[in-house]
């Protein structure tokens, strides 16, 4: 339970940092197929999925709330180690996936889905614009039309994150929300804060801060269950196949965090100051890689019954 709860935490911090995809560090921790199969048949066994959901669901919470501000600030403060870090992440889940693509006899031609899964996440984190994380269009929910959108982003944004190396965080600068729901969330941080000291005004921002969020969970637990039947589908008659295109999109998620955290200030930094942040990198890097082999390897039977039960 402890364990499924700090996966439930990576994922959250995943969550929140741009660029970077839920559903992978799902994958990169075990609990990606697992949690498809308890989110698809819950009903057939309620306990023994709330049992798994339950630690895994307060573990993202506790991850998004956790790092809210702080992984948005290690980002911009120190973006080549953070940056180096998840690439070290995301790296690591690459021998999971070879491990599923080997599932079937090789074709050549299954590499066009790789190609294919780089060219599309690729080009819609093109898409994304990293200025728009200060950018909150709905402070506040006034109208129809504001929770209207903000079903709609949690609806567009969760269930293309359902699908492995997909960025939420993407999605949502794509439609311009990113910053809307993390402020959202960092209000409720400072609410905490406030009514630690007996302020009362925290009431009145924990209310504000809900009236945004509510549409948006209603929105992405309605995406989820929708794309869970389909990757469940998907990975129960083309599961090689869905990982040949899976790893085009660790490809280009490794690429987008180069090109969003490491590869700027490399471009911009002193000639003196280069070789310090380059071994930094590399440990964190290397460090990254081991955490994602750790966190996977104990699962992996767990997995292989998970995915027999589909």
């Amino acid at each position: 339970m402890l364990m499924n709860m700090i996966k439930g935490f990576l994922i959250g911090i995943a969550l929140v940092v741009p660029g970077l995809s839920g559903s992978i560090f799902a994958v990169v921790v075990g609990i990606y197929e697992p949690l498809l199969n308890s989110v698809n048949h819950f009903r057939s066994d309620i306990r023994r999925h709330s049992r798994f959901l339950g630690p895994v669901a307060v573990g993202v919470v506790l991850g998004i709330l956790a790092s809210t501000k702080l992984v948005l600030y290690l980002t911009e403060a120190f973006p080549i180690l953070a940056y180096a870090f998840f690439t070290g992440l995301v790296l690591g889940v690459i021998p999971f996936v070879l491990k599923k693509m080997r599932q079937i006899r090789f074709n050549p031609l299954y590499f066009l889905l790789s190609v294919g899964g780089f060219i599309i996440i690729w080009l819609l984190a093109q898409l994304g614009d990293t200025t728009s994380t200060t950018s909150v269009a709905i402070r506040q929910v006034t109208s129809m039309a504001d929770a209207g959108l903000l079903l709609f982003a949690g609806l567009f944004s969760v269930s293309l994150m359902a699908i492995p190396g997909i960025s939420g965080s993407v999605m949502l600068m794509v439609i311009n929300q990113y910053g809307t729901v993390y402020y959202a969330v960092s209000q409720l941080t400072d609410a905490a804060a406030l009514l630690l000291r007996g302020n009362g005004r925290a009431w009145g921002m924990i209310g504000t801060s809900l009236l945004v969020l509510l549409p948006f969970m209603i929105g992405a637990v309605v995406g989820l269950i929708l794309i869970a039947k389909l990757m469940e589908w998907l990975l129960k008659h083309f599961p090689a196949q869905v990982y040949y295109a899976v790893l085009g999109v660790v490809i280009a998620a490794i690429a987008i965090l180069l090109q969003t955290g490491v590869l700027p200030p490399f471009a911009t930094m002193a000639a003196s100051e280069l070789t310090i942040q380059v071994i930094g990198a590399v440990v964190l890097t290397v460090l990254g890689v081991i955490s994602a082999l750790f966190f996977d390897k104990p699962e992996e039977k767990v997995v292989e019954e998970e995915v027999r039960a589909l």
